[in-house]
């Protein structure tokens, strides 16, 4: 047996030998029910991942991103970094995750957060999306420290907050803290749900905006005496119904984005909000009888590489002139949330590569490049932290992310785990000499 197959075989085995611990640790992140919006039990998980990283020999902080959106006493944001150095001189690896999952939502037939085991499949919100890749890359990384305790360079491994919601308590602020910089961190993997046979290089653009309608209120009888500010966002809906929707799909991409209908712009209608504000729980009375004067809607606009954001920002404001040209009285207020560029690591880069090798080595076969529909952390790290060599990674099957009875395959976070702990092989450039038992 050669030197790479020894290694190779060392750390499979490792790594099935901790099947049940990859199962139970799974189960256990899901049980933690880190719901954002508003942001439940960060300070619980970074706990839980904290007393497990440490036995592992890991030094461990925990990071609370002070006065970031959603920041509060009552859901403070909170963040676990740990690191362990080697015992010879090297690059780092840094395994991000995040720890928070969305809304419950309808449709379950299984406990959101009991993590049943049925057969090969964990069940439970955030399984797929993403505690399942966490725990892989814990499990990766606990094995490839065992088979190589004498290992070069430095291994990172971090849990972080509101990801689902922009990530600006989470990755951007230890970025911008220079957590990310490359002087420190030289290679990032993001076990992002992108399928185990999959590496995503990187992610569309984004434009978060509320458009705002005005009318003037009057009594709901005489509805001519006021200016209703609802029929006027229905004029802005038709336009994009029947004019931008259509234009935005016949634009398509080089990028290799995955599904097949995230190739072309897309715009989601996010929240739409009319006239009187919606009762507390409970109100049994009735609404008053009156004309709205005004409506808002949130809108979510992803762009491709070959659109640039302001062409993205025109578009639309176009389009709410050309209503306004159009219609007697029509008054609007544009307000922009968000805003992302499309980020794209190189074919080339060190850690595409490694992760590209390990894939072949442990699955048999060469890696589909893709690039994610949504966003995710990977922004920050390029963007604030000014870090190329970041990419998505990790186990699970990207369309369940956010529906009901989501899961994980077990086989599928074992042969994650593999592949990133050979790809830690390769980028901290470990032999079978002296740096094993």
């Amino acid at each position: 047996m050669n030197n790479q197959s020894d290694i190779q075989s060392k750390l499979n085995q490792a790594i099935e030998a901790k099947r049940d611990d990859l199962i139970a640790l799974t189960q256990d992140l899901v049980r933690i029910p880190t719901l954002n919006p508003p942001g439940d039990c960060y300070l619980e998980v970074c706990e839980y991942l904290k007393h497990r990283l440490e036995k592992s020999g890991f030094d461990v902080q925990l990071i609370r991103a002070f006065e970031t959106p959603g920041d509060s006493d009552k859901y403070p944001r909170w963040n676990i970094l740990a690191r362990k150095e080697g015992a010879y001189g090297g690059d780092c690896v840094h395994f991000n995750s995040h720890t928070d999952v969305v809304e419950v939502g309808n449709g379950w037939t299984k406990d959101p957060f009991g993590a049943e085991l049925d057969g090969d499949l964990i069940y439970g919100r955030g399984t797929c999306d993403m505690k399942g890749g966490l725990a892989s890359s814990i499990i990766a990384v606990e094995a490839f420290i065992e088979t190589f305790p004498k290992f070069s360079g430095a291994i990172e491994i971090s849990g972080t907050a509101d990801e689902e919601t922009g990530g600006y308590g989470g990755v951007a602020y230890l970025a911008e803290k220079g957590y990310f910089s490359p002087s420190r961190v030289q290679h990032v993997i993001i076990p992002e749900p992108l399928n185990k046979d999959c590496i995503c290089l990187g992610h569309r653009g984004v434009w978060w905006a509320e458009i705002e309608t005005k009318g003037k209120i009057a009594h709901g009888s005489m509805p001519f005496l006021g200016d209703c500010a609802v029929r006027h966002m229905g004029a802005v809906l038709e336009k994009m119904e029947h004019e931008l929707i259509p234009t935005l799909y016949e634009r398509t991409t080089a990028m290799p984005v995955i599904p097949e209908g995230a190739k072309h712009s897309t715009i989601n209608i996010n929240s739409l909000h009319g006239g009187q504000e919606e009762p507390e729980e409970g109100f049994t009375g009735f609404p008053s009888a009156c004309v709205p004067d005004s409506a808002r809607m949130v809108i979510d606009r992803r762009y491709l590489f070959e659109e640039t954001e302001e062409e993205v920002r025109e578009e639309i404001t176009e389009l709410l002139e050309r209503v306004k040209n159009e219609r007697e009285h029509f008054e609007y207020d544009i307000t922009e949330l968000w805003t992302i560029q499309p980020t794209l690591a190189d074919k080339e880069a060190p850690v595409v590569k490694a992760v590209q090798s390990a894939i072949g080595s442990v699955l048999k076969c060469e890696p589909t490049f893709v690039v994610s529909p949504g966003t995710y952390d990977q922004k920050h790290i390029d963007r604030i932290g000014k870090l190329k060599d970041c990419i998505a990674y990790g186990p699970g099957i990207l369309d369940l992310a956010h529906q009901p009875d989501e899961y994980i395959s077990v086989q599928d976070m074992l042969d994650s785990s593999k592949i990133m702990a050979n790809s830690l092989v390769t980028l901290l450039k470990q032999d079978n000499n002296n740096r094993g038992n």
